[in-house]
């Protein structure tokens, strides 16, 4: 079992591949099943928030709340999708927005 793996555009990839992580790199249209796959094998998987905009609401929204495998988004290198503001979203619940 891969203690990290990356899913990622492959700019990103090689500085995770430096830093000791497994990396896929999805085709469009193959990030869902990449994520499934992911969470199989791995401990802790990080999901770049372009491929994290690619993939179902829904089936993102039970891995990131699952509690093994950690799965987070981290921000893509090239910024072409935001990362979502857990803050924002925390504030709205709790009724703390305007």
């Amino acid at each position: 079992m891969a203690a990290l793996i990356y899913l990622g555009d492959a700019v990103s990839a090689a500085g995770w591949r430096l830093a000791g992580a497994t990396v896929r790199c999805p085709a469009r249209g193959e990030e869902s099943a990449a994520l499934d796959t992911a969470r199989q094998h791995a401990a802790l998987v990080l999901v770049s928030a372009a491929v994290a905009a690619c993939i179902d609401a829904s089936a993102l929204r039970d891995a990131l709340s699952a509690l093994q495998p950690l799965v987070l988004i981290v921000p893509d290198l090239q910024g072409q999708a935001a990362v979502p503001d857990l803050a924002a979203r925390l504030r709205a619940q709790l009724g703390l927005e305007p």
